[in-house]
């Protein structure tokens, strides 16, 4: 990572302030902390991508739209609204889902609506029960579905996500060797420093 890519979402120099003093941390230490939290969550939006787009190339008539549902299967008549986790949806969250779901439906009577869950504490594929103005809704075609059984519907396999996860450390092991990450210089500090040795004082200068 350079300057300039760790620059483009403001870093807030009181809160390297503040890291640095509660954590009994350097400065430069807190601004390594911040270059890991930004990578990880560039990460996070790389993985996201992956569990969106794989199912295009694992299952039949899978696809991405621009925009809309996360995943569709026109064909098989499958709309997907994939999350993380299902407790990351806050109430006015779930209801729009489900709503839009709804709507899904009373357009076409063969879909079915799905909120796949990455992590459940639950291998499951349930109705989605839910509250709308208090009033408790339910449709056997609006489920909650965790990520291994949604993989088991995609491929016929029971056991193709344990696969996927057994098969993905060598996998990227794999692409990091073809990519040479470790040749991806890490600049951020000297160039700081560039901007004065005291690296509080570039940030401030940088904000």
């Amino acid at each position: 990572m350079d300057l300039k890519a760790f620059n483009k979402n403001l870093v807030d120099p009181i809160k390297l302030t503040f890291d640095s003093k509660v954590y009994g941390k350097s400065m430069q230490a807190a601004v390594e902390s911040e270059i890991i939290r930004q990578l990880d969550k560039s990460n996070t939006n790389h993985i996201g991508y992956f569990n969106q787009n794989i199912f295009r190339y694992i299952g039949d008539g899978w696809s991405v739209p621009v925009a809309g549902y996360d995943i569709v299967n026109e064909n098989l008549g499958y709309y997907v609204e994939m999350k993380n986790k299902h407790n990351t949806m806050n109430s006015s969250s779930s209801q729009k889902t489900y709503m839009r779901m709804q709507s899904t439906l009373l357009s076409n009577s063969d879909a079915n609506c799905m909120l796949v869950e990455v992590i459940s504490k639950n291998s499951q594929n349930i109705v989605w029960n839910v509250s709308l103005d208090s009033v408790p809704v339910s449709n056997d075609k609006i489920r909650r579905v965790s990520i291994d059984k949604f993989y088991e519907l995609v491929t016929s396999d029971k056991y193709a996500f344990k696969k996927l996860c057994e098969q993905l450390p060598s996998v990227i092991d794999d692409i990091l060797v073809e990519i040479d990450l470790d040749g991806e210089l890490n600049t951020v500090v000297s160039e700081l420093e560039a901007v004065s040795p005291n690296l509080l004082k570039s940030i401030y200068l940088l904000s």
